[in-house]
């Protein structure tokens, strides 16, 4: 297991995140998965075990439950607190009033409060605002992590499925006012969909924000296990959950090339389609989630692989974005 500084900051997180979307089964949250504690138990004991230290989950997932079979599982595992970087998030509706969602201070204040309780620990490690809230100002959602941080509630911050340019902002206020800047941010990337590549992953590499990958495996469409006329092992995720969104014939042109580069080594096709995604400059942790410790061992042995140079450029190909302006412009004139 390699370890990586979480954006510009001395906090060193494993290359892999282990994702607690599958913990808990209530509401929605039961197409993704349902697993009690005891499974849950060994499976991040087998995460920890296998070196990484990094856990993400959010006061949404399974309204709530993951957040305490997490920081239970924390405890069972019987690891010190401080060899966990714990993540967790706040944005999304946790009741039914107005102002329990969003990034307000209010929402905010209370949401720490509530995933700390949840959690059973008297700090969070990230603290990340969990989607893009715009009816409140990016000042009065920064000055509150700020807050937190200086507060000892948190230790960094970050953010989720941002635009490129509302990042910037958030970064532009906190070096402004003097305030925490954030860290990370949490968003979708796979072989399957690289549009970040266009305007977001720059911004990282520009700013040192660090890049938490979600759903590397396209919610399990790369996994090879998918055919192109929608058949699938009984369970899989994308039958009851189709999500995130992706072009479907680049998906399976990119998982017919990425196939023979498997059977080379022997091993799953969603090793070879991780592998891919960590071998991106831009990339800081990639967030896998598991349903038992078989799956979480083969996504985590990604980290063996590495593909030729001549393998890589196959696979970019194949999986190449579109050409979009000004990105197409800017090109040309570099090339004058």
């Amino acid at each position: 297991m390699r370890y990586t500084p979480l954006g510009n900051t001395g906090l060193m997180v494993s290359e892999f995140c282990l994702g607690t979307m599958t913990f808990g089964g209530r509401g929605i949250w039961t197409a993704i998965g349902s697993l009690e504690q005891s499974v849950a138990d060994d499976i991040v004991a087998s995460a920890l075990d296998a070196g990484v230290n990094f856990i993400d989950t959010a006061d949404i997932y399974s309204e709530g439950l993951a957040e305490q079979i997490t920081g239970q599982a924390i405890k069972n595992s019987g690891r010190q607190r401080t060899d966990v970087v714990l993540a967790t998030k706040v944005f999304g509706a946790v009741g039914d009033g107005p102002n329990d969602r969003g990034a307000s201070r209010g929402h905010i204040m209370d949401g720490v409060k509530a995933s700390l309780k949840r959690l059973g620990t008297d700090y969070i490690d990230l603290y990340q605002i969990h989607g893009l809230d715009q009816i409140t100002p990016v000042e009065e959602t920064v000055q509150a992590l700020d807050d937190l941080v200086r507060q000892g509630h948190v230790r960094y911050v970050g953010v989720s499925n941002w635009r490129a340019w509302n990042v910037m902002k958030a970064l532009g206020v906190a070096d402004r006012y003097g305030w925490t800047r954030p860290a990370t941010l949490q968003a979708y990337y796979s072989i399957a969909g690289r549009d970040l590549e266009r305007e977001i992953a720059p911004l990282l590499l520009s700013e040192k924000v660090g890049l938490m990958v979600w759903s590397p495996l396209a919610g399990g469409l790369l996994s090879g296990k998918y055919d192109r006329d929608g058949k699938a092992p009984d369970g899989s995720r994308r039958v009851d959950f189709d999500f995130p969104p992706v072009d479907r014939d680049r998906a399976f042109n990119c998982i017919d090339a990425m196939r023979p580069m498997a059977e080379a080594r022997d091993v799953s096709v969603a090793r070879i389609a991780l592998a891919y995604v960590l071998a991106k400059p831009f990339v800081t942790s990639i967030i896998t989630g598991a349903k038992n410790v078989a799956q979480l061992e083969d996504n985590l042995a990604a980290a063996e692989i590495r593909l030729t140079d001549e393998e890589m450029e196959t696979l970019d190909t194949v999986s190449a974005l579109p050409p979009e302006y000004p990105g197409w412009m800017i090109e040309v004139q570099s090339e004058e």
